[in-house]
Parts: C-alpha cells; structure tokens; sequence
C-alpha cells in the first residue's frame, strides 16, 4: 500500500507512479487515438451530407449512456472499495487478537513457564504471516471456481496452514487446562480469543475468493468498449480532429476507474493499493516479542 500525503496536490497532478493507470492504459489509448484519427479523416472526408446529419444524432444516445455508465462505475467502484475496507478492518482484528491472547498469556504464565511463553511468542506471529502467505496463493482465489484447475495442484501440499497453527495453539492451551496451570473459566476465556483467529481467516477467504460475479464485470467492460468506440462517430462534426484526444480522455477516465476497482477489489493480492499484509504481520511480530520476551 502507498503511504501518501493527501493535501500534496501537485505532487499527484505531475507525478507518475508506477500503480498509475496510464503506464497500464497507454497502449491502448495509442490504438484508441489511431482509430479515432482514422474514423474522424473518413467521416469528414468521404461521408456524404445525408449520413452526417443521421451521425449527429448519436450524441443524443452518448448523453443518455453516459448517464448510465457513470451510475455504474459508482456502484463498482463502492463495492471494491467495500471490500478492500473489509479486508483492512479484518486484519486490525487480527492485530488486536493477537495483541489480547499474548497479554493474557504474559499474565497467566510465569519465569517457570519459559517454554510455553516462547512457544506463544513464536506461535502468534507465525500465523499472521501464514494467513498473509495462504491468502495470496492462487489455490485460495481459485478453489470455489466450478472450473478444475489442475495446474494449481503442486503449489500447496493440501494442509489448511492457518487451521493448523490454531489447532496447535488450541491444543497447548488445552495442555496448560490439564495441567492445572490454568482454570476452566481462563480456558474457555483463551478458546473464544483462539476462535477469533480462525473467523478473521475465514472472512478473509470469503472475500479472496468470492471476487464480482462475471457476468457482471464483463458486462461493464462492454459497455465502456462500445460506448467509447461510437463516441467519435457523432462527436466528429462539432469537435473535428479535436475529437482524437477527447475521445482518448474519455477512455481514461472510464477505463482507470474500471482498473482501479478491479485492483482493490481483491485486498490481499501484490498490487501498490493492495494491504501491506507483510508489514502488518511484522508489526504483530513485534508486539507480540515486546509482550511475552
């Protein structure tokens, strides 16, 4: 994720990043300029005056869809963001979590139990970063997609990782119960704490891998193709060549909000607005030692 200062206007104005979506976009905007050139050289020069005056009234239709596209893009705009959000409250939840169960492990155990302190002071960090590196393997994206992908097979050894840090951490409190160093009510206490490890894993896979339906996404990338490939058939007469760099505009404007949202819309994945889910996990590791060393 960048770090940023959002009063630094200029800075954003005349700066190109490299998660900026014109390095993404450019070729396309090429091609999209060419076409415009070579529809507006042919309109101008070889369509007869009958045609023309039809053409014109296609800036009608492109007023009404813009309309239209404009109230789509917000909706899909809101729902990667949604999602993106969600991912970055879960993760918070983790830090907490993690931060509680280390505080009541401090407490409950003391100098005479150094192994089962350092076994927490490993444990707890270790499964933020095991969650950080099941979230962002392919496996986890594609295993609710009805499509077989056998290609994926050898990047996991078929083992829940995070399931089974908590299990052991489940199992050495169990442990500690038994052994009379701790109560029955403290048990339970630390269980419901272990629990919320296992739900923030869960919501994070529903989100990993319940990305926007299909139909939907390729329904908006349509949209925006064809509403911007007839825009210079009707804009042509009252801007002239000028319609070529208003045109590649407009497929700027339309297509980045489109990248945007599909780039954020899976929060856990590499990209420079995604979460740093490596820095979180380093943080937790860090309290965590501060906690328990």
């Amino acid at each position: 994720m960048i770090a940023y200062n959002p009063k630094d206007w200029f800075t954003f104005i005349f700066k190109l990043h490299k998660s900026d979506t014109v390095r993404r976009l450019f070729p396309m905007m090429i091609a999209i300029g060419i076409y415009s050139w070579l529809l507006a050289y042919i309109e101008l020069n070889y369509l007869q005056l009958s045609y023309r005056d039809q053409l014109k009234n296609l800036t009608i239709l492109h007023s009404l869809l813009g309309f239209v596209i404009s109230l789509l893009l917000v909706f899909r705009t809101n729902t990667a963001y949604e999602r993106w959000w969600e991912g970055r409250k879960l993760w918070g939840s983790l830090v907490n979590t993690s931060r509680n169960l280390a505080v009541k492990m401090h407490g409950l155990l003391d100098a005479q139990r150094q192994s089962d302190r350092l076994y927490f002071m490993r444990v707890i960090p270790l499964y933020a970063e095991v969650l950080k590196a099941h979230l962002q393997s392919e496996k986890v994206r594609l295993s609710l997609d009805e499509v077989e992908h056998p290609e994926i097979r050898d990047l996991a050894d078929g083992k829940h990782m995070p399931n089974q840090l908590a299990r052991s951490m489940s199992a050495r409190v169990s442990d500690l119960y038994r052994q009379g160093v701790i109560s029955g009510e403290v048990m339970l206490s630390l269980q419901t704490e272990l629990q919320s490890f296992t739900d923030v894993c869960g919501a994070c896979e529903r989100i990993k891998n319940t990305p926007i339906p299909f139909s939907y996404s390729l329904f908006i990338k349509k949209f925006i193709f064809f509403y911007v490939m007839t825009l210079p058939m009707g804009f042509v007469f009252s801007l002239g060549y000028y319609v070529i760099p208003v045109v590649i505009f407009i497929f700027y404007v339309l297509t980045s909000i489109e990248v945007i949202a599909e780039e954020i819309e899976d929060p856990f994945g590499g990209d420079s607005n995604d979460l740093p889910l490596g820095k979180i996990a380093e943080n937790i590791g860090v309290h965590v030692r501060e906690i328990l060393g």
